[in-house]
C-alpha cells in the first residue's frame, strides 16, 4: 500500500495487515498466532510512521508470508540507513526503531539508489492461541 501524506494512511495500514494475516490463515491455511498479530500491527505502525516522518515524497508498505514469518518493508525516498538510539527511559519518543528490532525475529535496512527498504520479519507462531481459535 502507498502511505499517504496525513496520519489516517497508519492506521489503514494497521487494518490492511490485520486483513492480509486473517485472510492469509483462513484462505492459505497458514498458522497465525493471534500474538503475531498484535505485533504486526505495532511494526507497520513504527516503520510506516517512520518512513512518513522522516522522508518526503512517496511510502510504500509491503507484507508477504516467508515461511513461518510475515515480512514487512517499508520502503522511503530518503537513502540513509536510520539509527536506532540507545535505551533511555528518559527520552520521549524515537523508541520506534528499538520497538521493532525487539519485536522481530530479523530486522534489515538496504540502501537503494532511489531510498532505502526497512524490512522487519514477525514469527508467525507461537504458543498462544492462533487466529480464529475460540477462547
Amino acid at each position: 500500500m502507498q502511505l499517504s501524506g496525513d496520519t489516517s494512511c497508519i492506521a489503514a495500514a494497521r487494518r490492511l495487515a490485520a486483513e492480509f494475516l486473517t485472510r492469509a490463515g483462513t484462505e492459505q491455511h497458514v498458522a497465525v498466532a493471534a500474538h503475531a498479530l498484535g505485533l504486526t500491527q505495532l511494526v507497520v505502525s513504527e516503520l510506516g510512521t517512520n518512513a512518513r516522518r522522516h522522508a518526503p515524497g512517496p511510502a510504500l508498505m509491503e507484507l508477504r508470508i516467508t515461511d513461518s514469518t510475515v515480512e514487512v518493508t517499508a520502503q522511503d525516498s530518503v537513502p540513509v540507513r536510520p539509527t536506532i538510539h540507545a535505551s533511555d527511559p528518559q527520552r520521549i519518543g524515537r523508541h520506534g526503531l528499538e520497538i521493532v528490532a525487539a519485536a522481530a525475529e530479523d530486522f534489515y535496512v538496504r540502501l537503494e539508489e532511489t531510498g532505502k527498504r526497512v524490512t522487519a520479519h514477525i514469527a508467525l507462531g507461537d504458543k498462544g492461541k492462533l487466529l480464529g481459535e475460540e477462547s
